[in-house]
């Protein structure tokens, strides 16, 4: 799996701090990443302490910050860095629309992450509190990377993140026109119904696989899916977390009813729950001890 390309200087500025309400305080930062500078917000609970901090990864489209979720995560003490994704809001660089799940994008995508919790971990507030990457949907292929780069991550959380080759999500989400069900099938009946074979473009470079990653991993993580997910194939990505847990991997996932691809309103509590309970004194990351394989 690809290493963070350069060890790129991150040039960090604090733009301002306002409050959003009484229980909310927010700063606005910027940080460098491959040459471009990144804009985002530092989303900090007033008047109760701090059990965690996150940064919040996209899932796809040219997304910006999503305050909202920032707020919510701060309101349970955890601190969360929400960021416009390069070329999207207030972020520089360029937005890739066209083959945004290549390897190239994929890893692009992790080094602004990685360059996001350095920005976030070097704050004074969070001096010995666990950071780690959050993250829904295309952010399954992302963080996985990120937190493989990155000797800050402790911990991931996943919203409907796949566990899978990026090629597998596309094979199972055609089969299902990306739509949500009451039942949704599994990977095997999407794969048995193609009348030919599927063959991964090579100018999309490797076939990202976020198993790979997360077999050289040490940290804890959390995974949320839904049953009727027609986005990603969540049977097989329990499997393989099944497979990363019966290799002595901390990987934990939980499975609701009738929630959907987009299930973090009914399951933040889940999330939130999990993330307080982690050490103040977690183990480090890839570049860490890993566990034997």
């Amino acid at each position: 799996m690809r290493k963070a390309a350069l060890a790129l200087p991150f040039c960090l500025f604090l733009v301002s701090t306002h409050s959003v309400g009484a229980d909310v305080r927010v700063e606005e930062v910027e940080f460098a990443s491959h040459g471009v500078t990144l804009s985002g917000s530092i989303v900090f609970p007033e008047h109760q302490p701090i059990h965690a901090g996150v940064v919040f990864i996209h899932g796809s489209g040219p997304q910006t910050r999503n305050t909202g979720w920032g707020e919510r995560f701060a309101r349970e003490g955890i601190v969360a860095l929400v960021y416009d994704k390069r070329g999207a809001g207030k972020s520089g660089g360029a937005y890739e629309g066209e083959q945004n799940v290549s390897e190239r994008n994929i890893a692009l995508l992790a080094d602004d992450a990685v360059s996001a919790l350095n920005k976030l971990s070097a704050h004074a507030s969070l001096k010995g509190i666990p950071v780690g990457f959050a993250g829904i949907s295309q952010a399954g292929w992302i963080g996985p990377v990120a937190a493989e780069n990155s000797s800050l991550a402790r911990f991931l959380v996943l919203w409907s993140g796949p566990v899978s080759k990026v090629s597998e999500e596309d094979i199972f989400s055609k089969y299902t026109s990306d739509r949500d069900s009451q039942t949704a099938p599994t990977y095997d009946e999407a794969l048995r119904s193609r009348t030919e074979a599927y063959v991964w473009p090579d100018f999309l470079g490797k076939d990202t696989d976020s198993s790979e990653s997360l077999k050289r991993l040490s940290i804890p993580g959390l995974w949320l899916f839904s049953d009727n997910d027609g986005s990603i194939p969540v049977g097989l990505s329990i499997e393989r977390l099944q497979a990363l847990r019966l290799s002595g991997h901390r990987y934990d996932y939980v499975v609701f009813s009738g929630l959907g691809h987009n299930n973090m309103a009914g399951t933040f509590a889940t999330a939130v729950d999990w993330i307080k309970r982690l050490p103040r004194a977690g183990s480090t990351g890839a570049q860490g001890d890993r566990p034997r394989q």
